[in-house]
C-alpha cells in the first residue's frame, strides 16, 4: 500500500525542523573583513509589526539597488552573494542584523583591512535610512597567521595601534584563534574586533567571527536597560519616601484620639495618596519590566557565547570573559537591583493599602453598628407610641360605639320597648372595649403572619 507521508506531517513540523539550521554561520577564509550593523528601531514590546515591516522595507530596498529579488516578509533570515561582497541578514525580535562579508584575493595589513571594509560597497543613500537606529556597527578583519614568531609584548604593542581605546581585550580562543578588541566605538563610528587564524579548523572563523558579534550585539542590547534603571532609581526614592511618610502618618494617628470625623476624613486622604502611589509603580512596571527581562535574557546570551569561545589568557591583557565580568555585569546587577526593588516597593504599597483599607472598613463597621443602633431605639420608640396610639384608638372605637348603641336604646325605648337605655349603654361599654381590642389584636397576628 503506498502512503504519501508528508500528508502525515503536522503543520509545523518542515518549519520546525528549518529552524535549526536557518542560521548557518559565514564561509570565511582569511584574509577576510566584515562589517556588522544592528538596526534597532523598537521602543516598545507592542510594536512586533512595525518593527518587521520596517526591517523587511529596508532588506528589500538594498535588494531592489542590486537587483537581486528580496525574500518575502515572512522570512527571518536571508543570505545572498551580491559578487563584491556577501550579505548575511537576521530579523530578531527588537533588532536585524546586516553582516556584509567581502574576501580579499591579495594579503592586506590590518590597517588596509579595515579601509577596505565591506560597507563601502552599500550605497550612501540607504545608509541615511540607518540614521538613528544603528545600535551596533563593527568592523571585523579576519587576517591568517602563518607561523607565531612576534613575542607577546610586541604583539600588544602593534594591536594597540589599531585601537584608540588604552585598555584591550585578547584571549586564545577555539586552540587555535585569537581574538583582539577594546569594545569602543572608533573615530569612525565603528568599533573594531582582529581575529587572527593561527591555526583554525574549517568553518572555525565564521564560527568564531559570528560569536563575536553576537557578543557585540547581545551586550549592547543588554545594556539598554541601564538607562531605564538610572532612571527609575530617583522616582522609585521619591515613592519610597512618600510611601514612609503616609505610613508614619498612618501610626501617629493611632496613638492620637482625635474627632472620628477628623480621623475618617485623615485616612480617606492618606488612601488616596497610596493609590495614587500604587498606580505610579504600576505604571513604571508596565514601562520597565519589559526591558529589565530582556536585558537579563540578553545578558545570559552574553556569557553562553563567551562560554563557547573556551577562553585562555594572552599574558598583559584581560580575556573577554573578564572584561564583561567588570563592565557589563556590575550595569545587570543594576537592573535587576532596581527591578527588585520596584517589585518590592510595589507590594509594600499594596499591603500599606490594605492595612489602611481594614482600617477604615472597620470605622465604617462602627458607624454601621451605631447607626442600626440609632434605628433600632428609634424604631422601639414609634412602637411604643404606636401602641400608645392604638390604645387610644380602642378607647375612640369603644366611645363611638357606645355612643351608636346608646342613640339605638334611646331610639327603641321612645318606641314603647320597656328598657333603659342609661343602664344598657353602661352595661356594653366593657363589651364594646373587649371587642374592640380583640379585633386590633386578630388583625395584627393577620398581618405578622402574612
Amino acid at each position: 500500500m503506498s502512503i504519501v507521508y508528508a500528508n502525515l506531517n503536522h503543520p509545523q513540523r518542515v518549519a520546525l525542523a528549518a529552524e535549526v539550521h536557518s542560521r548557518p554561520f559565514l564561509h570565511l577564509k582569511a584574509p577576510e573583513s566584515l562589517t556588522h550593523l544592528a538596526v534597532y528601531v523598537r521602543d516598545q514590546a507592542a510594536d512586533t509589526s512595525r518593527h518587521a515591516v520596517f526591517q523587511h522595507a529596508l532588506l528589500t530596498d538594498l535588494c531592489v539597488h542590486f537587483g537581486v529579488t528580496a525574500p518575502g516578509m515572512d522570512a527571518k533570515h536571508f543570505f545572498h552573494d551580491f559578487g563584491r561582497f556577501r550579505l548575511k541578514w537576521e530579523c530578531h525580535t527588537e533588532f536585524a542584523t546586516y553582516t556584509f562579508a567581502q574576501h580579499h584575493e591579495s594579503e592586506l595589513t590590518i590597517d588596509e583591512a579595515f579601509i577596505e571594509a565591506p560597507l563601502k560597497h552599500v550605497p550612501q543613500q540607504w545608509l541615511l535610512a540607518l540614521q538613528g537606529k544603528i545600535m551596533v556597527a563593527a568592523h571585523v578583519v579576519l587576517e591568517r597567521v602563518s607561523n607565531e614568531t612576534e613575542e607577546n609584548g610586541g604583539r600588544i604593542s602593534s594591536m594597540q595601534r589599531l585601537f584608540e581605546g588604552k585598555l584591550l581585550s585578547s584571549s586564545k580562543v577555539l586552540q587555535g584563534g585569537e581574538i583582539w578588541t577594546d569594545f569602543l566605538i572608533q573615530a569612525d563610528g565603528f568599533s573594531r574586533f582582529v581575529v587572527r587564524d593561527i591555526d583554525l579548523r574549517d568553518m572555525q572563523g565564521g564560527r568564531l567571527a559570528q560569536r563575536i558579534l553576537e557578543i557585540e550585539t547581545y551586550r549592547m542590547m543588554a545594556s539598554l536597560g541601564l538607562p531605564h534603571a538610572q532612571q527609575a532609581a530617583p522616582v522609585l526614592s521619591a515613592i519610597e519616601s512618600d510611601l514612609a511618610t503616609l505610613t508614619a502618618t498612618m501610626v501617629d494617628m493611632d496613638h492620637s484620639s482625635g474627632n472620628p470625623e477628623q480621623t475618617q476624613a485623615e485616612d480617606e486622604r492618606i488612601l488616596r495618596k497610596i493609590t495614587g502611589l500604587a498606580a505610579r509603580i504600576e505604571k513604571m512596571s508596565l514601562e520597565n519590566s519589559y526591558r529589565f527581562s530582556a536585558s537579563q535574557a540578553y545578558f545570559r546570551l552574553v556569557k553562553a557565547r563567551i562560554e563557547e569561545l573556551r577562553e585562555s589568557r594572552v599574558e598583559g591583557v584581560p580575556t573577554i570573559g573578564e572584561f564583561m565580568e567588570r563592565r557589563l555585569a556590575p550595569a545587570m546587577d543594576t537592573c535587576t537591583s532596581v527591578a527588585r526593588r520596584q517589585e518590592a516597593l510595589a507590594e509594600r504599597i499594596a499591603h500599606t493599602n490594605d492595612l489602611l483599607r481594614t482600617r477604615v472598613g472597620i470605622v465604617q463597621e462602627q458607624q454601621n453598628r451605631q447607626i442600626l443602633e440609632s434605628m433600632n431605639a428609634r424604631a422601639a420608640q414609634q412602637l411604643r407610641l404606636q401602641q400608645a396610639v392604638e390604645g387610644l384608638s380602642v378607647a375612640a372605637i369603644s366611645y363611638y360605639m357606645v355612643g351608636l348603641f346608646g342613640y339605638a336604646g334611646k331610639a327603641l325605648k321612645a318606641a314603647g320597648v320597656p328598657i333603659n337605655p342609661d343602664i344598657a349603654t353602661g352595661v356594653m361599654v366593657p363589651v364594646f372595649a373587649a371587642g374592640v381590642w380583640l379585633g386590633l389584636r386578630r388583625l395584627h397576628k393577620t398581618m405578622h403572619d402574612a
